[in-house]
């Protein structure tokens, strides 16, 4: 079957959804983009996910050129028009095309995407096994607000991955320019100390992630302190477990972190960790609830 996308309203083939180049997401990285999974055709989280663009298209102009889009019904009907079950949906928005420069010409309506593509989640064994990664020789600025968005232009994030894909690594760890632990090429990271977590806060210059803040509700409904703020890459030394999140791996445990001198570090006993276990759990059976089993 050929894949079938949204563009401007319509669900066309793949092959024939075009854009113009005078885009100023293609020209600028004007845009923004949410990901979010879908189990079972259904997709999860994805009012919260909107919200998020919403808050950000607030942020850098595009909101009122979204206002009467009904971006929700353009992700549940791409999906349903792949006929997926298990996917990833990418919803990407752009300021539209003009042969202005943006801060010239606000340009016309705004170019709306969506895909959906098969989505193969990690094996059992692999979370057994946790991630390892690395630390990127690139750094997010921690006070600027494009930091905390889902901007098309994501090029440091990309380069950081490859960096560590190119060392056999599962992910990547950004710091910003103060030294401090920002989070990873794609997701957020979490640290267990004396039995609470501890994770980057929005000033360190991460994308507040909708799966992060999920895990944070499952944390205190668990009996976890949760605490925010400047983390400084020595936790890796000193913490007892450690985990990655987003909406496509959910709760990864973090195993080991290779250093910037190359020398790795293991985390804990080198295995996934208790508190790690029990947020994952939980995240899974918030999942089977809304999505596989609404009526529980």
């Amino acid at each position: 079957m050929a894949e079938i996308v949204y563009l401007n309203g319509k669900l066309v083939p793949a092959a024939g959804a075009k854009i113009s180049v005078a885009d100023h997401g293609l020209l600028y990285g004007y845009g923004l983009f949410q990901t979010a999974r879908a189990y079972r055709g259904r997709l999860f989280l994805l009012e919260r996910h909107l919200e998020r663009l919403y808050a950000a298209a607030e942020v850098i102009g595009l909101r009122q050129k979204l206002a009467g889009l009904d971006l929700e019904k353009a992700c549940l009907d791409t999906l349903q028009a792949n006929k997926l079950q298990e996917a990833r949906v990418r919803l990407t928005v752009t300021n539209g095309e003009s042969p202005a420069l943006p801060w010239v010409d606000a340009s016309g309506p705004p170019n709306v995407i969506v895909t959906a593509l098969p989505y193969t989640p990690f094996t059992p064994e692999k979370y057994a096994q946790g991630f390892k990664v690395g630390i990127a020789s690139l750094r997010r600025l921690g006070q600027s607000v494009v930091s905390s968005m889902k901007s098309i232009n994501y090029l440091l994030n990309v380069i950081a991955r490859m960096e560590t894909a190119a060392q056999g690594l599962d992910e990547t760890v950004l710091l910003n320019d103060e030294g401090y632990i920002a989070e990873g090429g794609g997701s957020n990271i979490f640290f267990v100390r004396e039995g609470g977590l501890v994770t980057p806060s929005v000033g360190s210059g991460i994308i507040p992630g909708v799966t992060r803040e999920v895990v944070m509700d499952l944390a205190d409904g668990l009996g976890l302190k949760v605490t925010e703020g400047t983390v400084g890459i020595g936790v890796f030394r000193k913490c007892r477990e450690a985990f990655m999140t987003n909406a496509l791996i959910e709760v990864m445990p973090v195993v080991s972190v290779r250093d910037e001198s190359g020398r790795d570090i293991v985390i804990g006993d080198g295995k996934p960790g208790e508190i790690t276990l029990k947020l994952a759990a939980a995240y899974r059976k918030k999942v089977e609830k809304e999505i596989l089993n609404p009526n529980i």
